[in-house]
């Protein structure tokens, strides 16, 4: 029986023509690898409000989703996940709450950090 992907979401959010990009924290599952913000949906919650709720927990901000910017689906090695990535505004100041470290970059120089394979995916794509 085929196993369902890991439905996650992310944040592309662009402040004066940089993107916001997290490292993960080393004890985590893709540990310092970079990826764009998000999460796990739960049980009956929709991406959107997943997105806001995870950006709130992680970085400490408040989001304004936006639009879908691309899905990408990747099967890591213990895993399938198929990763929503969406336009988003932020407001606040960005904290290492649940990440590593936190990066504004421009998108030029995104393929010089060393993502996700879901998130290099994205990069891939569209920068």
């Amino acid at each position: 029986m085929l196993k369902q992907p890991l439905i996650v979401v992310a944040a592309v959010a662009l402040r004066d023509g940089r993107v916001m990009i997290c490292r993960r924290r080393p004890e985590v599952h893709n540990g310092l690898k970079w990826e764009f913000p998000g999460g796990k949906l739960e049980p009956d919650e929709s991406p959107e409000a997943a997105l806001a709720r995870e950006l709130k927990e992680e970085l400490g901000v408040e989001a304004r989703v936006g639009r879908i910017a691309d899905a990408v689906y990747h099967r890591y090695e213990d895993r399938d996940v198929l990763v929503l990535f969406y336009l988003c505004q932020i407001d606040g100041e960005p904290q290492s709450i649940d990440c590593d470290a936190i990066a504004w970059v421009l998108p030029e120089e995104l393929k010089g950090y060393d993502f996700a394979g879901a998130d290099r995916t994205f990069v891939e794509r569209l920068f």
